[in-house]
């Protein structure tokens, strides 16, 4: 297997910035050379907490610098966009987090400058990349408890409202859709496909942005109750009732997890993934790996699975009456 070493930037210098740096170090083969950030000072404070080689006080500097190979996109939603395609017009493979960007036509010009520039982009949307959950699709893929008919997902938590939040501002993608409920939808699209009809209601916060949304996806033989909240915690697991027993994601689904199989008779086991990581660490070694082997897109993120990912969510904002604009 190709070695190479892989010098990596962040872009943005936030809590999911430090959580992915601190995976990043227990990497072998990658470094962590920079980090920017709008303040100098902020970047300075991280690059020595996180042993980076250097600070950059501009993104632009970051994305010109020749030692640099590899970008993470770690800024709040309504920037991605922007900051991709930056990375991507100086041929710095980009590793963007999810959501992908605000929505599909944003996601469409995305990949199209990554085709332009034959350069890497991928959504970090690390669940995707996380050992339980590959599990559980290779379970449901081969009908291990027969057919889904139900799938029960959520994510939820409580923060109090506070206007100078990014999770609360409308503008940047606030709201709990495309900040948690991604992830539920995610579930559903990986497991059950597209689904034939979409029920959506949601309340808001006076900002607009949304505080509660839940949503039903009708297929032929399953349904989908999914539900994203900030009002309150919820249990975040993912549930898929099957014919012949349960598949059960156990809280937190969408990070390093456990898994609950329930057969018809109702004995139980529990399958434990051992993690020793925060749990980026499985999208970033396989990004690594697509970086050495010159690919341009990934073959498990790949550019159709975000699209209709992203497709699918704004949908969801159509029902709810949701603009970000």
């Amino acid at each position: 297997m190709n070695s190479k070493m892989i010098n990596w930037g962040i872009i943005g210098a936030g809590k999911i910035a430090s959580k992915f740096a601190t995976d990043l170090n227990t990497i072998p083969n990658c470094n962590l050379f920079g980090i920017a950030s709008r303040s100098l000072e902020k970047a300075e404070d991280f690059a020595n907490e996180f042993d980076a080689d250097k600070a950059f006080g501009s993104y632009e500097a970051l994305a010109s610098d020749p030692n640099i190979d590899a970008i993470y996109i770690a800024t709040p939603h309504s920037f991605h966009k922007t900051h991709s395609i930056l990375c991507l017009n100086h041929k710095k493979a980009v590793l963007c987090e999810k959501p992908f960007a605000m929505d599909l036509d944003e996601v469409d010009e995305m990949i199209k400058v990554s085709k332009a520039n034959n350069t890497l982009l991928m959504e970090a949307l690390w669940t995707a990349f996380l050992p339980h959950f590959q599990y559980v699709e290779n379970l449901l893929n081969e009908n291990h408890f027969g057919k889904i008919i139900k799938l029960e997902a959520d994510f939820g938590f409580f923060t109090p409202y506070d206007e100078s939040s990014r999770l609360f501002d409308k503008s940047v993608g606030g709201g709990s859709l495309l900040d948690i409920g991604i992830y539920p939808v995610f579930a559903a699209r990986s497991t059950l496909g597209k689904p034939n009809k979409i029920e959506a209601d949601a309340t808001f916060f006076k900002s607009g942005a949304d505080s509660e949304c839940n949503m039903v996806f009708q297929y032929e033989i399953a349904k989908a109750i999914l539900k994203s909240t900030l009002l309150g915690k919820t249990n975040t697991e993912a549930i898929f009732h099957c014919e012949n027993g349960t598949i059960k994601i156990n809280g937190q689904f969408h990070q390093p997890s456990t898994v609950t199989l329930i057969d018809e008779h109702g004995n139980s086991e529990l399958k434990d993934f051992n993690y020793s990581t925060i749990g980026y660490s499985y999208e970033i070694e396989h990004f690594n790996q697509l970086l050495r082997d010159g690919k341009i897109e990934s073959d498990i993120m790949t550019f159709e699975r975000s699209r209709q990912l992203i497709k699918t969510l704004d949908e969801i904002r159509s029902l709810i009456g949701l603009n970000y604009q």
